[in-house]
């Protein structure tokens, strides 16, 4: 009696859960059909605005629908191991760089690992590996296992780091994971502005802050990169000019500045000074129409080894805009070599700025990073620090006094939106190595809706075939059956609701099977009944001795199902972990119902004499 009333509460307690579970889905469906019953998008809108905690709530807790049900991206994206084996390396000449040429070429046209391509290539130039790697002393193998150690650990850091990143973001229970040594496999359900989320995770989010070299000595790296270009003749060459380049330069609101006389030069003489123009305040602009332009020509290595030791030239991230609409982007000198990095970067924080309209991102320091920001700050009053985020100048404030509480400010962000994005790379930490997306499909809504309908048809076509060959062949005891599989399904898409697991095509064909395994178990037992009864054994033996010696084969072929099923999500990958999830949770969930729901549901029925030897077929 007292092992009943426990099996009667065991059942209770479930199908209350299952149904509290599932409530937010069904709250969330209401909703969103009342919102689309508006006429006007007006009373939706005002709907909305009213019922927002509920709607907001509902779908949080409601049940997820995977990518091929939902819709969205699916990426791969390849870590660049090539850039992160240059950024170990240290003695680099040109020798190196001409290894590393032939390693990326051949790395872009092989999914070989990178590290072995590496190792042939310094083979055929019998060259060590520790001439350019780690100590001198090393041998090859050694050099070997530390930089596979190295590519581990960035393709693990980089998939956290991304994890993280779409999780701030907000996409509802993405899949990440990762393929051969440099590939990450990533599927975002219901996500909408894909262009946004492909920005979010290809950027580094590298944060370095860097000096700005003298406005004189940009003045006279310049004219030695435009007296080059003269002496080799590359004047031809250059991109042309649009009519409107000028005086959108001119226009620049630059107040007390105006253009140098190397601007004004002509332009068969002066080749740089066409795409360019030079402030006599040392500032300089690009415009838009010659921006790509410009920067191809400031990464050439013959330009580059025109620049002062230990400088390079980099672009602004965001264009000003003169008085006539034309986007001009800064071009700054900096320091090579950062005074701070984004490492120390402890919290970030979308806002606006103090007169309430520009977007900026407030950070604070560690420690560490609060006590070199004050001696930084502190030796360079009155020069510019350039705040350089992925190679591109954020903004190049002025230190206008010491700063002993490391704070800081990125601004010249055009919207709240790209201030938020910016956040959660900054919050997320940077990539180890830049990362590239090599492969990406969308899934529409109406595909998604496709699948959606055939999933449902294919689950509801299995039920309502199983249940009624239940009825016609076992009679009454088909009901109890019955009754156990409809609370299956509802364990199965509450413990995925409940967990914020999401509902894949392959999910739902693992419920499909579920409904099989489940009617199976309760066919077993049945059969024994049946059986007893041919022996003439009275119905509530029967129903006892039937159960009893089924169970040893029900929960034999329960238990190796489910190794089965976890061995599948152990190593496989996407849809497969999909599949033995649901597959999992529903052989559980089959033996609760077949050998503990049934079991009472009959011992109801036998207190009221509502059962004999006919209700088993």
């Amino acid at each position: 009696m007292k092992n009943k009333r426990l099996n009667l509460l065991l059942i209770a307690v479930v199908t209350f859960v299952a149904v509290w579970s599932l409530w937010p889905t069904w709250r969330d469906y209401s909703l969103s059909k009342q919102l689309n019953s508006f006429g006007s998008a007006q009373d939706s809108l005002k709907y909305a605005l009213s019922h927002r905690e509920d709607i907001e709530d509902a779908r949080k807790k409601s049940l997820k629908l995977g990518l091929d049900l939902k819709g969205g991206m699916h990426l791969v994206m390849e870590v660049d191991q090539v850039d992160l084996f240059e950024q170990k390396a240290w003695n680099k000449d040109a020798k190196f760089a001409t290894i590393m040429q032939v390693v990326r070429a051949k790395s872009a046209q092989s999914d070989a690992r990178v590290i072995d391509l590496l190792v042939t290539e310094f083979k055929n130039n019998n060259i060590r590996l520790s001439r350019y790697f780690y100590d001198i002393r090393n041998s090859d193998q050694e050099i070997v296992g530390k930089l596979e150690k190295e590519s581990d650990e960035a393709l693990s850091r980089a998939k956290e780091i991304i994890r993280n990143r779409i999780d701030q973001y907000g996409v509802a229970e993405p899949v990440i994971t990762t393929q051969g040594s440099r590939k990450i496999i990533i599927e975002l359900p219901g996500v909408s502005d894909e262009n946004r989320v492909r920005n979010l995770l290809k950027g580094t989010a590298k944060l370095e802050f860097r000096l700005l070299r003298e406005p004189e000595v940009m003045v006279r790296t310049l004219d030695r990169i435009n007296t080059y270009l003269v002496d080799n003749g590359v004047a031809a060459s250059m991109a042309p000019v649009p009519d409107s380049s000028a005086s959108a330069h001119a226009a620049l609101p630059q107040s007390g500045s105006t253009p140098s006389t190397p601007a004004n030069k002509s332009t068969s003489a002066k080749p740089l000074y066409d795409v360019i123009v030079v402030f006599q305040n040392g500032t300089v602009y690009t415009s838009e129409h010659t921006k790509e332009f410009v920067s191809t020509l400031l990464h050439r290595s013959d330009i580059q080894a025109l620049l002062p030791p230990d400088t390079e030239l980099l672009l602004a991230a965001k264009p000003d805009v003169g008085k006539n609409g034309e986007k001009l982007y800064s071009i700054y000198l900096v320091k090579k070599a950062p005074e701070l990095t984004g490492g120390v970067i402890t919290e970030a924080k979308a806002t606006f700025g103090s007169q309430g309209v520009q977007p900026e991102v407030l950070m604070s320091m560690n420690t560490e990073g609060t006590s070199k920001w004050a001696r930084i700050t502190g030796a360079n009053i009155g020069k510019r620090i350039a705040i350089v985020l992925d190679g591109a100048v954020y903004s190049a404030p002025v230190v206008q006094s010491k700063i002993p509480n490391g704070n800081s400010v990125i601004n010249g962000i055009e919207s709240l939106e790209e201030a938020k994005d910016l956040e959660i790379v900054l919050k997320a930490g940077a990539l180890p190595a830049p990362v590239r997306i090599t492969e990406e499909r969308s899934v529409g809504p109406s595909l998604g809706a496709d699948y959606i309908r055939a999933g449902m048809q294919s689950l509801a076509w299995a039920f309502c075939t199983v249940s009624i060959f239940m009825l016609v062949y076992y009679k009454k005891a088909g009901i109890a059956a019955d009754i156990a599989l409809v609370l299956n399904i509802l364990i199965v898409l509450s413990v995925l609701a409940g967990f914020n697991a999401s509902l894949s095509l392959p999910g739902i064909a693992g419920i499909v099977l579920t409904i099989g395994m489940a009617v199976d178990a309760n066919v077993l037992i049945y059969e024994r009944i049946r059986e007893e009864l041919a022996e003439g054994k009275s119905v509530v033996s029967a129903v006892t001795q039937g159960y009893d010696r089924a169970f040893s084969s029900i929960l034999d072929s329960h238990v190796t199902t489910l190794s089965a099923a976890f061995l599948l999500y152990t190593y496989g990958i996407g849809p497969i972990q999909g599949f033995a999830v649901t597959l999992m949770i529903g052989t559980s969930a089959s033996l609760f119902t077949a050998i503990v729901v049934t079991r009472e549901i009959f011992h109801l029925l036998l207190a009221k004499n509502l059962m004999s030897d006919k209700s088993f077929g």
